[in-house]
């Protein structure tokens, strides 16, 4: 856990309130507490303010308080700041001149003297980020990781002073971060999403911009419009140096992917580094950009590309990022839980044919739109969760074959059946893909709580042709 003495000791004994105590709220309470802050915190979640009384906070409904007397409110990063209008307790605490942040900014504030690594992007960041953190340990270079990713940024524990924190970073934290950048930034690309957060794309690329704040290197996905302007515009306010990522085309500083080879051109001079195509953990050419990204990263960080590539051979995947649960008689079953936008989707329906593809839940902007070339890939379609209707409509307008499953239970259970008895026929079932293009929280708690119960129903199923 962080150590927030030094920021303690500049609160002039003035106590903090923390809002929203699901994993960074928490840490926050507890860090807090150990550095001998008194600590006021609320969550709607009776359970969650039974553990942060566990953890040592008085416990008041904070929308209500008197905030004046607050050195700062630390919200959780799924709080409205702005749109689509700001919570009551922000706006609360904008009257009473109550500094907002969150856990990340209170990282940095506490001088821990370490380099920092950030990642962002709409889509590939937490694929990355894990993969950077891999490959720095795999070769000698101890990194911590977590942010929105695994551990929360406080409950991390703090590497060796010549060690490195690697956080993913999403744009909600981003925006609580007003004066933290890391020393490497990375962004991986920019699409439609969360849009309801940030009002439109401008705002919604505002707060990824908050990354390259400062000094330090900047490595920009430059594969989609948005990030072109973005990595156009750190490169003429010329504080960061510049490197571009891509799969599509060469780019003149940085790497990239062509005809699955990785390229260095971060010298200027092109080099061939190796094959990327054939890596079963991260299969797909959204991943080749992610490789691109951690392969720069890890050289800022003072590895050889030799070094960095058996590194990356033996990157063991994430469990709900194309995670390959069980292969049943040839069928193989996969967890894409974290596949909460069409976009992400797209990534991993593009790496596989005959797919039973269980797909629904609280549904984004745009649903499965953008989708379209690749349903020729679905046998059938598994739909779930609070957007059957619509993706049903949707489907049905497209021709897809579907099952209107309601649960995943259901989903799973059917489309093991469709999966199973089409292995004998030309060009059979090939994989049964939970890849929702939603969110969970119709049915779920979390992503990753979709994707642990499918790997459990998926575990339970039987080896014969019958669920």
């Amino acid at each position: 856990m962080i150590d927030l003495s030094s920021i303690a000791a500049n609160l002039g004994g003035r106590p903090v309130a923390v809002f929203g105590l699901g994993l960074s709220g928490l840490a926050t309470v507890s860090a807090f507490v150990r550095a001998g802050v008194s600590v006021t915190a609320w969550d709607d979640d009776e359970t969650k303010r039974t553990q942060a009384a566990a953890e040592g906070a008085t416990i008041s409904n904070l929308t209500i308080a008197d905030l004046s007397g607050f050195a700062m409110l630390v919200v959780a990063p799924g709080i409205p700041l702005t749109h689509p209008e700001p919570h009551v307790i922000v706006a609360r605490a904008q009257d009473a001149g109550v500094e907002i942040l969150g856990d990340v900014e209170l990282l940095h504030r506490a001088g821990h003297g370490r380099k920092t690594i950030g990642i962002t992007g709409t889509n590939g960041k937490s694929t990355t980020t894990a993969l950077i953190g891999h490959i720095l340990n795999a070769s000698g270079v101890t990194a911590s990781v977590g942010g929105n990713i695994g551990r929360a940024a406080l409950d991390i524990e703090l590497p060796p002073q010549d060690g490195v924190i690697v956080l993913e970073l999403s744009s909600y934290q981003l925006d609580l971060c007003p004066t933290f950048a890391p020393n490497i930034g990375v962004h991986m690309n920019l699409t439609p999403d969360h849009l309801d957060r940030h009002g439109d794309m401008a705002g919604y690329a505002a707060a990824k911009m908050r990354i390259f704040r400062g000094t330090g290197a900047a490595i920009i996905g430059v594969d989609d419009e948005p990030s072109r302007a973005m990595f156009k515009q750190v490169q003429e306010a010329g504080e960061r140096d510049v490197y571009a990522i891509s799969v599509l085309n060469p780019v003149e500083r940085g790497a990239y992917v062509s005809n699955g080879v990785l390229f260095d051109c971060m010298d200027g001079e092109v080099r061939e580094i190796g094959s990327v195509s054939a890596l079963t953990t991260l299969p797909g050419v959204h991943n080749h950009q992610n490789i691109c990204a951690a392969y720069i990263t890890a050289r800022l960080s003072g590895l050889d590309a030799d070094v960095i590539m058996n590194a990356v051979k033996t990157y063991p995947g994430l469990p709900h990022r194309q995670f390959m649960t069980r292969v049943i008689n040839g069928v193989a079953y996969v967890n894409d839980s974290k596949a909460t936008n069409a976009d992400a989707t797209a990534k991993a329906l593009v790496c596989y044919r005959n797919i039973c593809w269980i797909v629904g839940g609280k549904p984004k902007d745009g649903g499965l739109n953008g989708l379209e070339p690749f349903m020729d890939r679905v046998r059938k379609a598994f739909v779930i969760g609070a957007a059957m209707d619509d993706f049903c409509k949707w489907l049905d307008n497209r021709g897809v074959d579907y099952v209107r499953s309601e649960t995943l239970d259901r989903a799973v259970s059917e489309a093991h059946i469709t999966a199973q008895a089409a292995r004998g026929e030309p060009g059979g079932a090939g994989v049964v893909l939970l890849s929702p293009a939603c969110a969970s929280f119709d049915q779920f708690r979390s992503f990753e709580h979709r994707g642990d119960e499918f790997t459990k129903m998926v575990m339970a199923l039987p080896e014969g042709d019958k669920a």
